[in-house]
């Protein structure tokens, strides 16, 4: 009984000596087997909040060596769980379709802008902006007037350089417009001290309403912050789309989003082609479809490359080489196309003719409108003088009493000094004369003039003068060869205009020019007679 008792105190201070160190050894914080964040959930929603920071190194990892990997390397926005980006990047997620078009869209100049995006130092979450403002179509256009995969309006394009004229628009051009959109958004982000919610908002919305928006929360005592600003419903969902595809991407694999294996190295190269060129012809001698071209050089808005430049073009690397031996072994006078040249410039002249006489229009139908007024009978305005009686006011302004009774039928026979009376007109409505103006066909001989030295020789469009609006001859062109391109052979020469975007103004002057341009490195051909 007493060695009984001596076992069971033993075993009793052996199993709380074990229990005293086990609790000593005990750590103070959970074991973790990962750098990830513990999953913390809110009161208001039981989903997993995806720890934006660990999940976009771990995506750039898995996509070593391409443009993915270096986005994400130059994200530097703070994370943000709000609402709105939710609610955004849930539309993302419903459209996966959409997502797989516009990496597909993006793949030709992602590179090159995050190139731009290093060079200004901002954040790389702005190389998506195009998402948001363009869907990444390079000659995208809205109702605003702002065109361009960064959608510059005209006016804040001319303040960062871009050219806007009849032949090229700096704002569709993939180059110019990505360093004057960047340029600019390192602007905003210096005035917005770093807040680049602040400066995306004044991106899409303005510097100015931004800035009245902040100083009517501050008058109000509010927080300043983007997202405590009354501002239009547009800016409300623009930098949450950004933030939302932002996060989209850096969480790619958590999200079941594939990303396309863009790799991370240049897939356009800048070529200077000297002077112009056609597009067709480039197109061509680039082993591509124009359509396809065009997305690559959108910035021009006629056959040709514009005769004040920029005289360089965007070709894809894997091209440069065969582009470039083609380009000199294409004779100069073979550039430009005289046939397209002139059919646009008789293109342009219609245009210009139709304008006229609809202004022309315009003004005989106001003319009209005048005149039927004056045969109504417009009443002007007569102040009653003291001791006037209606009798002397109507002899006064040669009309009768009933007539003033008529048209002031508030009055009574008698009438009160200082009254204004409405006196009837008594003229009468001229009859209108109308002119009848037969359309005439403006086009007649266009020749290029001719340089001095003995190679040059003009380019002769012949046409006849006496041909009415409805004459469909074919155009007859000298050209280099000293043959004639009429009909189908000429249609062959042109330029599908289709896939380019008109400009709304012309610009005759540089026209001349551009033609003139190429005749004195034209070849010496027989001038053809009209008809």
């Amino acid at each position: 009984m007493y060695v009984n008792s001596n076992r069971s105190v033993n075993f009793l201070l052996v199993s709380v000596s074990l229990l005293v160190v086990g609790c000593a050894e005990t750590p103070k914080a959970p074991i973790s087997y990962n750098d990830r964040s513990p999953v913390v959930f809110s009161e208001n929603s039981k989903q997993e909040k995806i720890p934006l920071k660990s999940n976009r190194l771990k995506t750039a990892e898995a996509h070593k060596n391409t443009v993915w990997e270096r986005l994400l390397k130059l994200y530097a926005l703070p994370e943000v769980s709000n609402e709105r980006v939710e609610r955004q990047l849930n539309w993302y997620l419903d459209h996966p379709a959409y997502i797989a078009r516009i990496q597909q869209r993006a793949e030709p100049y992602l590179h090159l802008i995050l190139d731009e995006i290093e060079a200004n130092n901002i954040p790389g979450e702005l190389a998506l902006l195009p998402v948001v403002e363009s869907a990444f179509i390079p000659d995208a256009y809205s109702k605003a007037d702002a065109s361009g995969l960064w959608q510059f309006i005209p006016d804040t394009g001319k303040l960062y350089g871009l050219e806007q004229s009849s032949w090229y628009d700096g704002r569709r051009d993939i180059l110019d417009s990505t360093q004057a959109a960047t340029a600019f958004l390192k602007d905003l982000g210096e005035t917005f001290n770093g807040d680049w919610n602040l400066a995306l908002a004044s991106y899409n919305w303005g510097k100015g309403n931004v800035w009245k928006a902040m100083e009517k929360n501050e008058n109000l005592s509010l927080p300043t912050d983007y997202w405590s600003l009354d501002v239009p419903r547009e800016t409300a969902d623009y930098v949450p789309r950004l933030l939302a595809i932002a996060k989209l991407i850096a969480n790619a694999d958590e999200y079941g989003i594939h990303l396309n294996n863009i790799p991370n190295k240049p897939y356009l190269e800048v070529v200077n082609i000297d002077s112009p060129l056609d597009l067709q012809k480039a197109a061509e001698l680039a082993n591509m479809p124009l359509d396809k071209f065009m997305k690559l050089n959108p910035g021009f808005s006629r056959a040709s490359t514009s005769p004040d430049g920029p005289h360089r073009l965007l070709v894809p690397v894997e091209k440069v080489a065969s582009f470039k031996t083609s380009l000199e072994q294409l004779p100069v006078y073979a550039r430009v196309d005289q046939t397209q040249f002139f059919r646009e410039q008789e293109e342009r002249a219609r245009h210009e003719e139709e304008r006229l006489a609809r202004a022309e229009q315009q003004r005989d139908n106001r003319v009209v409108a005048s005149r039927q007024k004056d045969s109504v009978g417009i009443p002007s305005k007569y102040k009653v003088k003291s001791g006037e009686t209606l009798t002397a006011i109507a002899s006064r302004n040669k009309t009768t009493v009933q007539a003033l009774l008529k048209a002031n039928p508030s009055i009574g026979k008698q009438v009160r000094s200082g009254v204004a009376l409405n006196i009837p007109s008594n003229k009468k409505a001229e009859p209108i004369q109308w002119t009848a103006k037969a359309g005439k066909n403006k086009v007649g001989n266009v020749q290029v003039a001719s340089a001095k030295k003995a190679s040059s020789t003009p380019a002769v469009l012949a046409s006849n003068k006496k041909s009415s609006a409805n004459d469909k001859k074919p155009l007859k062109v000298a050209l280099a060869a000293g043959k004639k391109l009429t009909g189908k052979a000429a249609d062959k020469k042109a330029v599908n205009l289709a896939a380019l975007t008109p400009s709304k103004s012309q610009n005759y002057r540089k026209a001349s020019i551009a033609v003139a341009d190429v005749a004195t490195k034209a070849r010496p051909v027989k001038k053809l007679k009209p008809g």
